[in-house]
């Protein structure tokens, strides 16, 4: 008896290690098809260790590496690389060479949201705004207003991992030799975003997400990173 099977919908991601590996294990759970392009080869090692995920090494802006992602085939395109410029040109090659279906990008300058919707991007999604949704939701806004003027200059998302040999492993966040400027909005913790505290404390493999004026961003990483 001929059964009528409904078709896998196939989802593209193109750039973003840590947040394309989360997305694509959450999207392979619920039975997607799921393809991941990136540029770095060690990324792509790792990624390829994740079952039935399908992953192409090289740049996504370039039409032949989205042709050899089979991008007319999925219905969904969603761009996490660290450049809006390139996420930008990626959805636009999605929609116009390959007829993706819906675009989604990743953006960090959340000036620039109105502009992407006007070229026709699906779906914008801008980290500055998610991690201030966050905080709101937690009361949290005020006193962030506070410590960080906003007149002084444009804020930035730094994102740092917490690798084995870190000596930061097993101490407190209010422990942490970090200037006042900056403040730790969100915890990736596997498939987890975890909303913190003082008394968070920090574990290997953690994703720290931090908010940071430019004047002290580089600081703040060097601290985090030290081993």
């Amino acid at each position: 008896m001929w059964v009528n099977k409904k078709k896998k919908k196939s989802i593209l991601i193109v750039g973003g290690f840590h947040e394309a590996r989360s997305l694509a294990n959450s999207l392979l759970e619920k039975d997607y098809r799921v393809t991941v392009v990136n540029k770095n080869y060690v990324d792509c090692e790792k990624l390829a260790e994740i079952n039935k995920l399908n992953v192409i090494y090289g740049d996504g802006s370039k039409k032949f590496i989205l042709e050899d992602a089979d991008a007319a085939s999925c219905q969904v395109a969603i761009a996490l690389t660290g450049s809006d410029e390139t996420n930008l040109i990626i959805c636009e090659m999605c929609k116009e060479f390959f007829h993706v279906e819906k675009t989604v990008s990743m953006l960090n300058d959340p000036s620039k949201t109105d502009f992407f919707y006007q070229m026709g991007i699906d779906r914008v999604v801008c980290a500055l705004n998610m991690i201030t949704n966050i905080m709101e939701e937690n009361a949290l806004m005020d006193e962030m207003m506070k410590m960080i003027p906003l007149e002084e200059g444009r804020l930035h998302i730094a994102e740092t991992a917490i690798l084995h040999n870190s000596t930061l492993i097993g101490k407190k966040l209010w422990e942490l030799n970090l200037p006042k400027e900056i403040i730790i909005g969100c915890i990736l913790r596997g498939d987890q975003s975890l909303i913190p505290r003082g008394d968070t404390s920090v574990k290997e493999g953690d994703i720290l997400l931090m908010i940071t004026s430019d004047k002290q961003k580089l600081n703040a990483v060097k601290e985090l990173t030290k081993s």
